[in-house]
């Protein structure tokens, strides 16, 4: 049954981005409101009022950015549109996933719907109609710095849309005017400041930032569920988890943490069966995981703010006010709002792949956890997971050069007139990275853990974690001697990229924070 959504330019969220973007053919249908539908109708109306009179608007009759004080005869004012998106399809690199530029697509769209920018409304109906019909342009990466709009990428998404461009559609590259033909739609027809308006925006780094942000929201809760794991593998105690004491420490992240460990953890075997083995504290990576999975806890509720607004708002310039007739530029295409929080989230993230690294290390080393070496056995003729250990340091050393923060950047351009930029999209790509490092070192962490368990039988952890042991080894062996461990690793991975595991441990605890 395909899911309707009637935008409103102020009515869709994070959760709804995620899904439409990763929506399947047929899944989901994304039209305009009815009564948002009138108010661009209207605010159209202005634009083409202000052609007629003759005067001197930006964005509508006369150049752009640096060139803003040439202005533009009438006849010339739909190729002006033309030209623009033409010459501003610079981006270069790899292309954008299909789920990115869904996201871009849905978030340009939802913007323009508002009824601010006088855009012709069958050209937004048609990007509507690319998510609808899965035509997916080809964007390359790079190309933004996150100010004046993302210009580069959203210019390759007019490209399409105006015939010219490329789509990927059907699992292949065709030329974009056969698509639309294809699916029996037709071209848009730039006119007065169309061009300008599809590409003056933050969608981009909005776009990154609602993916990773879901992304990020489920990280988190495996990572508790998950060091819990390890807790119980390397004989810790929980009693570091008392919700008194993160009482006397209300911060959110780690008052709901401290709930979700002693949720997860309630009823594990182990726990009882070492009570007096005389270890008075854990290392911090284990006694201290309330207080740093619940600081980077903090970074998302932060995102979220700004995500959440940014999503409703309108980015483009310059505005039009359909009660006054007024045409207004400003600067509501600045990225540094989502330039600053994804910076701050890759760092919160980051510091999960930290701490979860600790966490392995002493999984491996024997004089700590009590374990065979390297969680083999025969160790010496086998490496165990030595080397996955390795790989988990890797990434995690990784994602300390990628949390160097793109908003503290800025590169003057177009002769000095945009002088101070956000570098929003650089953020945004490097926390994608981040994400999926922390995707693995969960998965590294979680084939490490389960393998401890193994070693402790006929001991039992809580019943969760013995849920998430099962499922686990559906898609990984017990590890009785050394093989290509990749490919575990990328079957966890998969699994971490699920919402299995999160299932089968809320079917106990219930919903966790």
């Amino acid at each position: 049954m395909t899911k309707i959504y009637q935008l409103t330019g102020t009515n869709i969220t994070i959760e709804d981005v995620a899904f439409i973007s990763n929506a399947r053919p047929g899944e989901v249908r994304v039209e305009i409101h009815p009564d948002s539908l009138v108010k661009m109708i209207k605010s159209r109306e202005v634009i083409l009022d202000i052609v007629k009179k003759g005067k001197p608007v930006y964005g509508i009759n006369t150049g752009f950015g640096a060139l803003a004080s040439k202005q533009i005869a009438n006849e010339d004012l739909g190729q002006l549109q033309y030209n623009l998106i033409r010459s501003h399809c610079t981006g270069v690199g790899k292309p954008f996933s299909r789920e990115v530029t869904r996201a871009m697509m849905l978030s340009r769209a939802n913007c323009l719907i508002q009824g601010f920018s006088g855009v012709t409304p069958e050209t937004i109906q048609l990007l509507l109609e690319f998510i609808n019909f899965n035509l997916h342009p080809v964007i390359p990466e790079k190309g933004s710095v996150g100010a004046s709009g993302d210009l580069a990428p959203l210019s390759h998404i007019a490209l399409a849309l105006i015939g010219e461009g490329e789509v990927e559609f059907e699992g292949k590259i065709v030329k974009s005017d056969f698509a639309i033909h294809l699916n029996g739609l037709k071209p848009a027809v730039l006119g007065p400041k169309d061009g300008l308006a599809l590409i003056n925006g933050t969608s981009v780094m909005l776009a990154l930032g609602c993916l990773a942000l879901v992304e990020a929201k489920k990280l988190v809760k495996l990572a508790d569920i998950i060091s819990c794991l390890t807790l119980d593998a390397v004989r810790g105690t929980a009693s570091a988890f008392d919700m008194r004491i993160s009482q006397l420490k209300p911060q959110p992240g780690q008052v709901d943490v401290s709930s979700n460990l002693l949720k997860i953890i309630k009823g594990s075997e182990i726990i009882h069966s070492h009570k007096d083995d005389g270890k008075v504290q854990d290392p911090y990576s284990l006694r201290c995981i309330p207080q740093v999975h619940g600081a980077c806890r903090q970074t998302l509720r932060h995102t979220e703010e700004v995500l959440a607004i940014e999503l409703n708002s309108v980015t483009d310039n310059p505005l039009v006010f359909v009660e006054t007739g007024d045409v207004v530029s400003g600067g509501n295409f600045h990225g540094e709002a989502l330039a600053l929080t994804m910076d701050y989230l890759a760092m919160g993230l980051a510091e999960i792949c930290n701490i979860a690294e600790r966490r392995v290390e002493k999984m491996m080393n024997p004089h700590f956890s009590d374990l065979p070496a390297f969680l083999t056995k025969n160790s010496g003729l086998n490496s165990g997971l030595m080397i996955a250990h390795v790989t988990m340091a890797a990434l995690a050393s990784e994602n300390k050069y990628l949390c160097h923060p793109a908003s503290v950047d800025s590169i003057p351009t177009s002769t000095d007139k945009e002088d101070h930029v956000s570098m929003g999209v650089t953020s945004g790509r490097k926390l994608h990275e981040v994400v999926s490092n922390v995707q693995h070192c969960l998965a590294i962490e979680l084939l490490c853990n389960t393998q401890g368990l193994d070693f402790l039988r006929p001991l039992k952890t809580s019943p969760p974690l013995e849920k998430v042991y099962t499922l686990v080894r559906k898609h990984v062996e017990p590890i009785d001697e050394d093989r290509v461990f990749h490919k575990d690793i990328e079957n966890l991975t998969r699994l971490i990229k699920t919402s299995e595991i999160l299932k089968e441990v809320e079917s106990i605890t219930g919903e966790l924070k």
